[in-house]
């Protein structure tokens, strides 16, 4: 334990600044929200299923070492790159150092038994700007293709023009804002630590996650389909209300409740 604490203070003795502005950015961008949530969900799940208080403290094949001298080349690598970019390469420099320094200090066997809160880890990294912004353009594009498949099913006209739709009587734009991707990550993240929980075969738990992605896509298309519909057939409060500002959770509850359902139906067919 001493030497952990130990490789653990050197890292942040060393790369305290990228930590800080990692979470500074998930304080101060929706998008980066999730990183508040990585370390507690990580020690949680290290804690509940440490494998046995006897330690196995021999590594196995050197794989700690070799970590942190992955680490170490990285992080002199991003020392070159531009900042957000740096912020990257640092955060995933701390993070395989860490990942190095426990497997050094409690050994291979109970390095592999923690090997998914451990990698969980690597959700402390933030992606960079360019890629970012990619991101959130994929999931505007798939949450107007989303909203215009359920007005076409419901038989409203409608047209899409990149990311905007027009329907009668409103024209609209999924603006980056109304991607919804940090609710989007959120349940991507829950996917994970619940398919982790409750699944035990690898294609399952891979089967949760894949279905994260679309199913996030699809709730951001039923919430934009669902105020539109209420703003143009009930009440032009809607296009701007409550609703359109907080009702992410609603939208995201739907979207659970289908992964939860996936899960059940997975779960039921291994064995006891």
């Amino acid at each position: 334990m001493a030497k952990f604490g130990l490789l653990i203070a050197a890292s942040l003795a060393a790369d305290w600044r990228p930590l800080f502005d990692t979470f500074s950015l998930a304080l101060r961008r929706d998008e980066y929200t999730h990183i508040l949530l990585i370390i507690p969900i990580s020690l949680a799940l290290m804690y509940t299923e440490w494998p046995s208080p006897r330690t196995d403290r021999k590594p196995d094949g050197w794989i700690g070492l070799e970590l942190l001298l992955v680490a170490a080349v990285i992080g002199l690598v991003s020392l070159r790159e531009a900042s957000d970019v740096r912020m990257f390469w640092s955060m995933v420099t701390l993070v395989t150092w860490w990942l190095g320094s426990f497997e050094v200090s409690f050994g291979a066997s109970t390095f592999r038994s923690l090997l998914f809160p451990l990698c969980f880890l690597f959700w402390l990294v933030p992606l960079p700007l360019l890629e970012l912004n990619k991101t959130i353009a994929f999931w505007q594009s798939g949450s107007a293709l989303s909203a215009s498949v359920l007005f076409s099913a419901v038989g409203v006209p409608v047209s899409q023009n990149g990311v905007v739709l027009s329907i009668p009587g409103l024209n609209l734009e999924v603006a980056q804002e109304c991607s919804s991707l940090r609710s989007s990550l959120m349940l991507v993240v829950t996917s994970m630590v619940l398919a982790h929980l409750f699944l035990r075969s690898n294609w399952r738990k891979a089967v949760v996650i894949a279905a994260a992605i679309p199913l996030s896509i699809a709730k951001n298309g039923v919430r934009i389909f669902t105020i539109a519909m209420l703003g143009t057939r009930i009440d032009s409060g809607f296009l701007h209300g409550n609703l359109h500002h907080n009702g992410g959770i609603v939208f995201f509850s739907m979207a659970l409740a289908a992964i939860l359902l996936l899960l059940w139906l997975l779960a039921r067919g291994e064995h006891p």
